[in-house]
């Protein structure tokens, strides 16, 4: 089997890297039309003229990665070959709603609503990480429930295993990493984190940087909280040693948004992917893959106290931290490393022939 690849998104970006690593692993030939330059613009114009060129090839499906609404449209009127789609997410729903860069009922709202809706009407399948986020686009865009089919984000276990890494101190680590957008809920981890702070020897360290920087940290200030330690960036490859050195992961999302309740966290299947306790928010998007205090602890969205409560009942009762860090691993083995994911993908481009 082949299949020409192309996306809005560099290929290393990790929603297309496990996708491209899970056709591999299944043997799938790839014809890479993909770009990785800086902007999106310039990599929408070369990844075109690259499909162009190729498009002579011998393929058997088209498969147009994320960000791949722009591509959509384009591609289906150069090809007669089935396009697979990874939609992974609303444009509409993401600027409109999550990032409220534009409202709805503008005209670039408009615009981004067609988008979403034509590619995926101009798709033969529809890929999504959760049915929650399938059910938002049945919903929203009137689109047809067959033409779905759900795919984890999963993690590269090739990166993403369990470590033993020595600890720098006997500090109770509680790691989180983010982008700081709205949708996150940082606000909710940084009132748990206060919540907590005359609980002896427990540490909050949470990495990155985004939108919401600033005022998470002007927040945290206000508050004069001692046990948060910031860091702004780290190398993407040490990563997992500072996750090593966790003793509970924040998967989340915290927020309240609608977006943040159909999603999984990329970064929750790479902690559970080095065996660590996570701590999720209790959405219907993450009751698909985790149980409470089966694989997890899920916490009430939006809510600090009970987040708090839950990182302090994981740091009182080392049994149940051991017992869901191996739930949850044994949980992303079966269903959500490379080779899980390139067996559901060869099973749903099997459905095309």
């Amino acid at each position: 089997m082949k299949i020409l690849f192309i996306s809005g998104r560099e290929p290393s970006y990790v929603r297309n890297a496990m996708i491209l690593k899970g056709l591999k692993r299944q043997g799938v030939e790839i014809l890479d039309c993909t770009d990785s330059s800086a902007s999106y613009l310039t990599r929408y114009i070369t990844s075109l003229r690259k499909y162009i060129l190729a498009r002579n090839n011998k393929f058997d499906f088209v498969f147009i990665g994320f960000f791949g609404q722009p591509l959509v449209p384009i591609i289906g009127k150069l090809t007669s070959k089935p396009i697979i789609f990874d939609a992974f997410l609303s444009a509409y729903d993401t600027l409109c709603f999550d990032r409220k860069k534009f409202k709805p009922t503008s005209p670039t709202g408009r615009f981004f609503y067609w988008l979403d809706k034509y590619s995926c009407e101009s798709s033969d399948r529809i890929l999504l990480d959760t049915n929650a986020h399938i059910d938002y686009f049945i919903d929203t865009f009137g689109l047809k429930r067959d033409k779905f089919q759900r795919i984890f984000v999963g993690a590269d276990d090739s990166i993403f295993y369990p470590r033993d890494v020595k600890k720098e101190d006997h500090r109770f680590r509680v790691f989180y990493y983010a982008t700081y957008l709205p949708l996150h809920g940082m606000e909710y981890i940084i009132q748990a984190a206060k919540n907590l702070e005359q609980t002896e020897k427990i540490e909050f360290k949470i990495v990155g940087k985004g939108p919401q920087h600033i005022k998470i940290r002007d927040l945290a200030r206000r508050m004069g909280i001692k046990n948060i330690t910031f860091i702004d960036w780290i190398p993407y490859e040490n990563l997992p040693l500072e996750i090593g050195q966790a003793d509970v992961c924040l998967g989340g999302h915290f927020s309240d948004i609608e977006k943040a309740k159909r999603v999984i966290a990329g970064k929750t299947y790479q902690f559970i992917a080095m065996k660590k306790p996570v701590i999720v928010g209790d959405c219907p998007g993450n009751r698909e893959l985790f149980t409470h205090k089966g694989n997890a602890l899920l916490v009430k969205m939006a809510d600090a106290d009970s987040l708090a409560n839950a990182v302090l009942e994981l740091r009182e009762n080392e049994s149940l931290r051991e017992q869901i860090a191996e739930a949850g691993y044994k949980t992303f083995v079966e269903r959500c490393n490379i080779d899980a994911i390139g067996r559901e993908l060869e099973r749903i481009i099997g459905g095309l022939n």
